[in-house]
């Protein structure tokens, strides 16, 4: 049922999507919200605002679900009879309050979702005892950067298990606009304890005076109380564009009524309220007992109903509701068993899902770890709204317009973000990053080709991509830069959806191409300082990896030619070329492109490998490193062993006689090339006529075999990069020997930092000095692969390096994609290294299998660190899972990178052929 959902998604437009999980988790502290004088967006509109005023952008909430264009929300609010306000949304320390940046501060789990949103699952902790609000900020606040963060779970709340476990699950009806929705709680501890559950309905506020009259509501949306039938409290909602819906609760219970209206007398003593009942107003009555501040006419525009239990010790009490659009003839009526019956169908379809896409070889625990990896993805998702010529008029900020100052995204004034993307973390990172999206489209291109190919066009939109060519980075600053990962990622869409459609989508490879064609001219005319085929880009996403601010000016005064920006310029040509390559196979006028690109890649290969002080190859060393070129022309290295020097390994494209054979004109002007310019072959692998590999694939790598060998025997070192659970991302040999750069008096130096930063660099609030970072390791796997399609078994390595156990390259590849498999699950002693040295998550049975897919991981023992809901890239240990569970080493040395691309029902057919096998 649920890949017949897809299918009418895809082909008659019925909107299965229009509802899902879009609500964001933090909208206060973001940029958007931010309209201070200093940028300061964290104290700008803080937590302590948030219940009290009205967003301009989005909306947030616990669990919670919207329409696609978030005008009608609905999220889960909870009260323990002590805390000091409601659990509207959840709390976490901002970049200044953390010892280590911002950081959520409670324990919510993503445990189940359809693409479709058919069903859904979401876990949240509530402790009995009233949330230590003061405490966490006082003691993190007196902590240092070398101290670990002080937790939730630190402070004790959770002794005894006196909490309470709310699972919120939602399931779609025989309709897209019919959302069934069931919380349940369940009492841990020992005592009885008093619960209030508040499901809330309420509109987002696009009507006050004070929003931009091009994007205000003509009219005022209403919540009121209607009439029922005995045991059901009902209320409707209307909106001008949305339409009218029904919001039905089991039970007589109280329906509370207020404004989502900005609170003025609260946060500004002496400007008057719009309405007499502000966002606050349901928080001031269930807390403070305040009647006044509900409407007694049971209407507003935002409403909850409130229910009041008292659950015994191990006891569950559930509330049922129903949201559904007026036209919709719902076949359930009611909340007795046929209500409860839908939730166990959609549960039985999901599970038939995941089987579709699961491989037979992969084992329950890995299965789990998939299934809630992509079910993390799609909670992910959020609807994500920036008009950028209102919010620049609105800072005075508009370069179209007078008064104009310059400030934070002045020159993005083109802008119209108004979509459903895949988030990084919603609480963490509410807001797209460019490069973190590509990572996003491999695990949900498992259940999901469109959803991922949609948001590969997002950036690319004139809506989103800015004139001059460049992809906006993040809303900190769209002006920013990241790794140009985006044709990689559309190039392994392409294949995906060839393999799920059975044929390639030509329109969309043709947009994508021509758009990423002017992006690569960006980066080209931009980051090419001196038109020598070298590259800069800023951090480029490893925040602290460098010596120096990477997106700062050097203290050494000239600037730095980067092995990281360079070889994915390498990487992207490569991309670039094979993405041409396929549209010509459709139109021969892509021909050129091809030859084009190949003479990008060649160049870039040339400037890199450069021999002496002026190239990025240390013979020495057998490494790459960042050179950083002094103002008079001197070049210096600086040897920091990083990622940054593996980085070239990813820069790898097999070429296969077959996609050679579809490109003749090109093919003969390259190798006019090559006889015109020699000198080119020696900066590269050699490739062509008598180098040819398994199968007669070609090549395309920066590094040749003589390079490789000295770059792997590092990597694989378990006293360099190799760590039990993945690629560290700088070398533990900097744990004893830290790199130290001294600079007018000033000494600047990179150690071996296993686990948080330091630093204060880019926030603090990750670090890439040592921890393992999954988007890294993945394109290490693919240059892994990609050898391996090349060499077959007569390359090996020994892995790891000094142990005598020689391995062929995908065997290696294999090695790495186990060990980080393994953060997530179970060792022999049971116990999963994510969850590092918490007792409580190591073993308490309600804790324990409840996954977090962190930002990045400890580079010793694989605990999980950084955003504790970064299920974006990391989610890619589902990609991760499939692929190895999915591919045999020999069909695929055999049949190439394409025979790695399966559909569900291919998987289904092993499957069923695997357990007649066993039978």
């Amino acid at each position: 049922m649920e890949k017949s959902r897809l299918q009418e998604a895809r082909e008659k437009k019925i909107p299965w999507k229009k509802w899902g999980p879009y609500l964001s988790e933090r909208q206060w502290g973001t940029v958007r919200e931010d309209y201070s004088e200093n940028g300061d967006a964290w104290n700008f509109f803080t937590h302590d605002h948030s219940r009290s005023r009205a967003y301009r952008w989005g909306e947030d909430g616990i669990a919670g679900i919207s329409d696609d264009q978030q005008f009608l929300c609905f999220a889960l609010a909870l009260w323990n009879g002590k805390d000091p306000i409601l659990k509207e949304r959840l709390f976490g320390l901002t970049n200044s309050q953390g010892n280590h940046g911002e950081d959520v501060k409670e324990y919510y789990y993503y445990l189940d979702s359809t693409p479709t949103h058919s069903y859904m699952k979401f876990l949240y902790k509530y402790p009995h005892s009233a949330y230590p609000y003061e405490e966490l900020v006082r003691v993190n606040g007196q902590r240092t950067r070398e101290e670990m963060e002080y937790e939730l779970i630190d402070t004790g709340i959770f002794q005894e298990d006196r909490y309470f476990d709310v699972f919120v699950e939602y399931a779609k009806g025989e309709s897209p606009e019919d959302i069934l929705v069931k919380i349940s709680a369940i009492n841990r501890g020992p005592e009885s304890a008093e619960l209030h559950i508040l499901p809330t309905l309420w509109f987002r506020n696009d009507w006050s005076k004070w929003i931009a009259e091009s994007n205000r509501s003509v009219s005022k949306p209403i919540l009121s109380q209607a009439r029922s039938a005995k045991g059901i409290s009902r209320l409707t909602a209307k909106h001008s564009q949305l339409g009218e819906f029904t919001l039905s609760c089991d039970g007589d219970v109280p329906l509370l009524f207020c404004e989502n209206e900005t609170n003025h007398q609260r946060l500004f003593p002496g400007t008057a309220n719009e309405s007499a009942f502000a966002k606050d107003g349901i928080n001031d009555y269930v807390v403070y007992g305040a009647e006044g501040a509900v409407n007694p006419e049971k209407k507003g525009t935002k409403a909850s109903a409130h229910y009041t239990l008292n659950i015994s010790p191990g006891q569950t009490s559930v509330v049922r509701l129903r949201l559904t659009k007026k036209e919709v003839k719902a076949k359930v009526i009611g909340f007795g068993q046929d209500f409860d019956a839908l939730f166990e169908e959609r549960l039985r379809e999901a599970d038939e899902f995941y089987q579709l896409v699961t491989p037979p070889g992969v084992n329950s625990d890995q299965a789990q770890v998939m299934r809630q990896a992509i079910s993390g993805m799609l909670w992910s998702k959020q609807f994500f709204y920036f008009d950028g010529d209102n919010w620049l008029d609105e800072h005075h900020s508009n370069p179209l317009h007078t008064g104009f100052k310059n400030s934070r995204n002045s020159d993005w004034y083109h802008m119209l973000n108004r979509d459903i993307i895949s988030m990084p973390d919603k609480w963490e990172y509410p807001w797209y990053a460019a490069w973190d999206l590509a990572f996003h489209a491999l695990p949900l291109s498992i259940v999901d080709p469109d959803f991922a190919k949609d948001q590969m066009e997002l950036m690319l939109r004139p809506i989103y991509l800015h004139p001059n060519g460049q992809m906006p980075a993040y809303e900190w600053n769209f002006s920013d830069v990241n790794p140009p990962v985006h044709a990689w990622a559309s190039l392994f869409l392409h294949r995906v959806d060839t393999a799920f459609h059975g044929k390639p989508d030509i329109k969309f490879l043709k947009a994508t191409f021509n758009k990423l064609l002017i992006n690569f001219t960006w980066w080209v005319n931009r980051k090419d300082r001196s038109g020598k085929n070298v590259f800069e880009g800023g951090f480029l996403g490893l925040d602290n990896i460098g010596i120096f601010d990477r997106s700062a000016p050097l203290p050494t005064g000239g600037n730095l030619e980067q092995a990281d920006g360079t070889a994915w310029m390498a990487l992207f040509s490569q991309n670039m070329l094979e993405l041409a390559g396929e549209l010509a196979m459709d139109d021969d006028s892509y021909e050129e492109m091809v030859l084009k690109f190949v003479q990008h890649f060649q160049f870039i290969a040339a400037a890199m490998n450069k021999k002496g002080n002026d190239g990025m190859w240390d013979e020495e060393d057998g490494f790459y490193y960042d050179l950083l070129r002094f103002p008079d022309g001197r070049a210096e290295k600086l040897k920091v062993r990083s990622l940054v020097g593996l980085l070239p390994l990813c820069a790898t494209t097999i070429i296969e006689k077959s996609q050679r054979e579809k490109v003749p004109v090109a093919m003969e002007a390259i190798k006019e090339n090559r006889r015109r310019m020699p000198e080119l072959k020696e900066a590269m692998h050699v490739t062509g006529e008598g180098h040819y590999g398994v199968n007669e694939r070609g090549i395309m790598a920066l590094v040749d075999t003589g390079k490789l060998r000295r770059i792997l025997s590092r990597m694989l070192d378990e006293e360099e990069f190799f760590s039990p659970h993945g690629i560290r991302s700088i070398s533990k040999y900097h744990e004893k020997h830290p790199y130290v750069l001294n600079v007018g008096g000033q000494e600047f130096r990179v150690d071996y930092l296993p686990a948080e930063s330091n630093t204060g660099m880019f926030g603090g609030n990750s670090n890439w000095r040592g921890p393992v970072w999954m988007p890294v390791n993945v394109m290490l796997i693919r240059a892994l692969q990609q050898f391996y399609l090349y060499y077959g078994d007569s390359f090996k390595v020994e892995c790891p390096t000094g142990s005598g156990k020689m391995m062929n390259l995908f065997e290696v590849s294999k090695e790495l994609s186990n060990r980080i498999i393994s953060i997530f699950t179970k060792g022999e002693n049971g116990k999963r290294p994510v969850f590092g040295g918490n007792e409580k998550f190591q073993n308490d049975p309600h804790w324990k299998d409840h996954l977090l897919f962190y930002e990045y991981f400890h580079g010793d023992n694989g605990a999980g660190l950084g955003a504790s809901h970064q299920t974006g890239w990391t989610g890619a240990i589902a990609k991760l899972i499939q692929i190895y569970g999915l591919i045999d080493p020999e069909k695929f040395l055999s049949g190439g990178i394409k025979s790695a691309f399966q559909k569900g029902e291919d998987i289904l057919k092993a499957q069923k052929k695997q357990a007649k096998k066993i039978s």
